[in-house]
C-alpha cells in the first residue's frame, strides 16, 4: 500500500488567501488563452427533477502544469443556496490526488471575472453604465470584477427591480464611493437606456426577457451569464461569441447567427471583436471548467499546505491485488 495526503481546502480558507478581483480577471484571461493548449472534453449533465442538474466538467491543463481537475457543479432548487460545486484536483503526472476543494467561491469569481473580461474586451468606446438584472452572486462578482477594472473611475449600475434585490445590491456596495446606481422599473426601459446588459438570471423558462428588438440599441453588448432570455438577439445581433462553440451550437438558433466565433481567437488576436460602435454583439459566456481548475491549482499553489485540513489516502501499490 502507498498513501497520499489530500488537501481539504474550503470556502474559508481560500477567502484568507485574499485574491483580488483584479487578479481573478488576470486568471481568466490566462486560461483562455491557454484553451487550445488544453483539453476540456464536454460537460455532462443529468437532471434528478425538474430544472435541477448535476454537471461534471474535466479540464487537462497543459502540460507544463501537471494538473487534472474536474469540478461537479448541481443546482437544486429546493436547497439554499440552490447552486454548489466541488472540485477534485489531481496531478496528471503521477494520478495522485492533491486536494478536494470548495468550489462555490471559484464558481462565483471566475463567472464575474469572465464577464467582465468580455465587457472589457467588447463593449463600445465610451461605455461606462452597466444594466444588471439577477442580481445574486454572480453579479455581485461581476460587479467586484468592473470596479476593479477601473480603479479611480466612476462605475455606473442601472439594476432591474425584483423584490428587493436591487436594494440588497446597492447596500452591498455603499463603501465603493466610485460605484454609482439607479434602479429601474419596467424591461422596456432597462433594455431601451442599456449600453452594457449583464443578465445573471438562472430561470427563465423559456422566456424573451424583451421581445421588442427595436429597443436594443445600436452599439449594445448583451452579456447573457446563464444564457437565459435573450434568443431572440441571436437573430439580429451582428456578432455572437462563446467560451467553446460546443456550449452553443445545440442552441435553436445558432445556424442563423450572422458571425460567431470562440472569445479565446479574439484575446489571441485572431478576431477581430468589436469593429464599430454600432455592432450589437452577444457574449454567451458559459462556463469553462478551465476557468475552475485553473482556479484550483493556482489556490492550490497559493496556500500554504500545513495548518489545513487533510486526509490519508491509501492505494494499492501492486500490479495485481485481487
Amino acid at each position: 500500500m502507498v498513501s497520499n495526503t489530500v488537501r481539504i481546502i474550503s470556502t474559508q480558507k481560500i477567502e484568507q488567501a485574499a485574491i483580488t478581483p483584479a487578479t481573478c480577471i488576470r486568471w481568466v484571461e490566462e486560461s483562455f488563452r491557454m484553451k487550445y493548449e488544453s483539453q476540456l472534453p464536454a460537460k455532462v449533465s443529468v437532471h434528478p427533477q425538474s430544472e435541477d442538474f448535476f454537471t461534471s466538467m474535466p479540464a487537462l491543463l497543459p502540460e507544463r502544469f501537471g494538473r487534472f481537475g474536474i469540478k461537479i457543479v448541481s443546482r437544486i432548487d429546493s436547497d439554499i443556496p440552490a447552486l454548489k460545486s466541488d472540485i477534485l484536483l489531481y496531478d496528471s503526472h503521477n494520478g495522485h490526488l492533491l486536494a478536494v476543494i470548495d468550489g462555490d467561491w471559484i464558481t462565483a469569481m471566475r463567472t464575474g471575472a469572465v464577464a467582465a473580461l468580455a465587457i472589457k474586451t467588447l463593449k463600445r468606446r465610451g461605455a461606462d453604465t452597466y444594466s444588471m438584472m439577477g442580481l445574486g452572486n454572480t453579479a455581485r462578482a461581476t460587479a467586484l470584477c468592473l470596479l476593479a477594472d477601473h480603479p479611480g473611475e466612476q462605475v455606473n449600475f442601472r439594476l432591474l427591480r425584483y423584490k428587493d434585490q436591487a436594494e440588497q445590491f446597492i447596500e452591498r456596495f455603499s463603501d465603493y464611493a466610485n460605484a454609482k446606481f439607479e434602479i429601474i422599473d419596467t424591461i422596456e426601459e432597462f433594455v431601451g437606456g442599456a449600453q452594457v446588459i449583464v443578465s445573471c438570471v438562472t430561470a427563465a423558462f423559456g422566456k424573451i426577457f424583451c421581445p421588442d428588438d427595436s429597443l436594443f440599441q445600436e452599439g449594445v453588448l448583451v452579456v447573457p451569464v446563464h444564457t437565459r432570455g435573450f434568443q431572440n438577439c441571436d437573430l439580429f445581433f451582428d456578432k455572437v461569441y462563446g467560451d467553446d462553440t460546443g456550449h452553443v451550437c445545440n442552441f435553436k438558433y445558432f445556424d442563423r447567427f450572422r458571425q460567431f466565433d470562440e472569445f479565446s481567437h479574439v484575446l489571441l488576436g485572431d478576431n477581430p471583436g468589436r469593429e464599430n460602435d454600432r455592432e450589437r454583439i452577444l457574449s454567451y459566456n458559459i462556463g469553462l471548467g478551465l476557468h475552475d481548475v485553473l482556479f484550483a491549482s493556482k489556490l492550490y499553489d497559493l496556500l500554504p499546505a500545513d495548518g489545513g485540513d487533510t486526509f490519508t489516502q491509501q492505494r494499492e501499490s501492486e500490479k495485481f491485488w485481487v
